[in-house]
């Protein structure tokens, strides 16, 4: 229990809060692969925060005549009821309910939209919990004052206990989260933001090839605990904290010769955790080697530092500074588009992080 995060002058009110927030998706750089309970990481990891692939949140808190056992919620998605997501929500205010026990006396009407595809390969658990999480935080700052570096803290801390990755898309452009002797006040509880960012970095692209848009057949919950036993786990764990480390300097100096094989051997890593576990299994699909085949091919023959992540899917995130973001997109929808599923791709922008609207 993290005292500090406890709501202790929290009274619920009797009239009705609304609150709408806005947060985007994050891409590691460096992954996030294992964790231990409640949400805590095995390493450290890094991304860059988006800005157009987000999720927009409305939440109502309706007062009840008496607090209730559970937290009592509804949510709508994409303006429709989904049951599926249930079990995640309930799991994660059983999380939160010794820091918020005021929700207990409140009736809450989650609506929330996505900017892009459900399981698209953009993290939409960490965009949807870190709206959900500012929301919370907005009514208990209505109801118990609190500082700005404390709100925010929070609300990164509560965003974890839904989705880890989800305390990173509180701000921009670049965000920690797990503790690393490089990094000033880094926690294993919140995400820090990264300051001193080399220009470069501020108006990064990142476009996403859709290779597959089904849901994916491994989830990432189950991948995590894959590597409670994994043999490579202790390898990795500290390989992921030695690249971080390197690529410290490179998001300050901009050098992007260095950053492009960081960026793919950590995307590679990731997915090498995936086949070497047990059970083994692999997300990519044949599509996504031939977008990572074409890739080298185009830096290769241009010259332009264009580099490709993964998330724990079959996706491809292509990288590249806004200097030559024309001739990428040519590229893309010359010779990569072919590989997506419905000829589909979604172009976004390093952002700033949640913003309230």
């Amino acid at each position: 229990m993290e005292q500090r995060f406890v709501s202790t002058n929290a009274q619920p009110q009797k009239d009705a809060f609304h609150s709408k927030w806005q947060a985007p998706s994050n891409i590691a750089l460096v992954k996030y692969w294992g964790k231990t309970p409640p949400q805590l990481p095995k390493n450290a990891s890094l991304s860059l925060t988006l800005s157009g692939a987000h999720t927009q949140m409305e939440v109502n808190f309706i007062p009840m005549g008496s607090p209730t056992k559970k937290v009592s919620f509804s949510i709508l998605f994409q303006g429709k009821e989904k049951p599926s997501f249930r079990p995640k929500l309930e799991a994660f205010f059983d999380r939160i309910i010794a820091y918020q026990s005021f929700l207990l006396h409140y009736n809450i009407v989650i609506r929330s939209h996505n900017t892009f595809p459900h399981s698209s390969g953009i993290a939409s658990s960490a965009s949807s919990m870190a709206a959900l999480a500012a929301c919370l935080v907005d009514l208990e700052s209505q109801l118990s004052p609190m500082a700005e570096k404390l709100r925010l803290e929070k609300t990164s801390f509560l965003a974890r206990l839904g989705s880890g990755s989800a305390c990173r898309s509180l701000q921009g452009p670049a965000m920690v989260w797990g503790i690393h002797p490089s990094v000033v006040d880094s926690s294993d509880l919140i995400a820090v933001k990264l300051e001193n960012i080399h220009p470069i970095f501020t108006t990064y692209h990142d476009t996403i090839l859709l290779v597959d848009k089904v849901q994916k057949q491994v989830s990432s919950t189950t991948g995590h605990k894959l590597m409670h036993n994994h043999p490579y786990a202790a390898q990795r764990f500290s390989h992921a904290n030695s690249q971080l480390a390197s690529l410290l300097p490179v998001l300050k100096n901009g050098n992007l010769d260095a950053f492009v094989p960081i960026v793919e051997k950590e995307a590679l890593d990731l997915h090498a955790m995936m086949m070497t576990s047990d059970p083994y299994f692999i997300l990519m699909q044949p599509n996504t080697l031939y977008i990572i085949n074409a890739v080298w091919q185009f830096r290769a023959e241009t010259k332009i530092p264009l580099c490709f992540t993964l998330d724990a899917g079959a996706n491809v995130h292509l990288l590249y500074p806004s200097d030559v973001a024309d001739s990428v997109k040519l590229f893309i929808a010359s010779d990569l588009l072919q590989f997506c599923q419905d000829r589909q791709c979604v172009h976004d922008v390093v952002g700033a992080g949640i913003k309230k609207y």
